[in-house]
């Protein structure tokens, strides 16, 4: 098979692992940097540039975009689909997952655990959007944040109403969550792979700090999930329409609730925690996906 990867760092472990595990199973994996891509956008020839030249047919497309730059990386996306390439995750649904507040909307109507969250967009309905979160300690988010970034614990209510109102007055979107107490600053990684939770790792925060991200210097290890925990990641990756995601979910009194589905995940961490070749089995799941020309959810909206 011939694979493409769109991503702008190859000097990264996972992509590198990617490339390591698509050659080991005897394919050929290239790495083309997203924003070097364009596109001819054409009835019934559609076609994609790198570099001046026009790129050959692949089999399939391993999408590796950044956060940054989801706008373009997904137009470049659906271009391959259109040429019928077949896509790890399809744009529609990776579009989804960026998008916190769509996502989480998703979730709740398919039933999942979800902490208690709220969204207004009048900074004078403060008050009431804290009556309805719950008392502080509570978690405000900004919608276009990632990596731990741009998320913020509020101690007290009247730390949080600031907090709300000092990005609302600034025109940012946020969410404001309740504080999983319970989950003493440490979350579960599950990662899923065709429909199947593969690996699975326990996030612990650095000592003082509430986010449990690897990137901001928290650590990993290997951990046994719950039935209901295996299936909430499974349902969650199911019902963003993802192949492969890195479903993240904190152990509550009421059961697992989802914090966010990452449809980029990456591998250093959970590879390392567990022993286990995930890039390999992502790569058997292109092997074994069926080849055809049409995207599954293309007629489906954004929804």
């Amino acid at each position: 098979m011939k694979i493409v990867m769109l991503a702008r760092n190859a000097e990264l472990y996972t992509h590198k692992r990617l490339k390591e595990a698509a050659e080991a199973a005897g394919h050929q994996l290239d790495i083309i940097n997203t924003l070097r891509c364009y596109m001819n956008i054409v009835s019934h020839r559609p076609e994609v540039y790198y570099n001046g030249e026009k790129l050959p047919h692949y089999d399939a497309v391993i999408p590796r975009i950044g956060a940054s730059v989801t706008f373009y990386g997904l137009a470049v996306l659906r271009q391959f689909e259109m040429m019928g390439v077949y896509p790890l995750n399809e744009s529609v649904a990776i579009g989804r997952s960026r998008d916190k507040l769509r996502s989480l909307q998703i979730l709740a109507r398919e039933g999942l655990g979800l902490p208690n969250t709220t969204f207004a967009y009048d900074p004078k309905q403060t008050d009431e959007l804290m009556r309805i979160s719950g008392d502080a300690p509570l978690v405000i988010k900004l919608l276009e944040g990632t990596q731990g970034i741009g998320v913020v614990l509020a101690d007290s209510n009247r730390s949080a109403k600031s907090v709300v109102e000092a990005f609302r007055g600034a025109n940012v979107n946020i969410l404001v969550q309740e504080f999983i107490k319970e989950a003493g600053g440490s979350d579960i990684r599950a990662l899923v792979v065709g429909g199947k939770v593969v690996a699975t790792m326990k996030r612990s925060g650095a000592e003082g700090e509430f986010r449990s991200n690897l990137h901001r210097g928290g650590s990993a290890q290997t951990v046994k999930i719950t039935a209901e925990e295996r299936s909430t990641a499974v349902r969650a990756a199911k019902a963003m329409g993802l192949n492969v995601c890195g479903v993240d979910m904190l152990r509550s009194e009421r059961g697992p609730v989802v914090m966010e589905v990452n449809s980029s995940p990456g591998l250093e961490g959970i590879e390392k925690a567990t022993g286990i070749d995930v890039a390999g089995k992502i790569i058997k799941l292109i092997e074994n996906a069926p080849v055809r020309a049409k995207s599954k959810t293309k007629t489906k909206g954004t929804g």
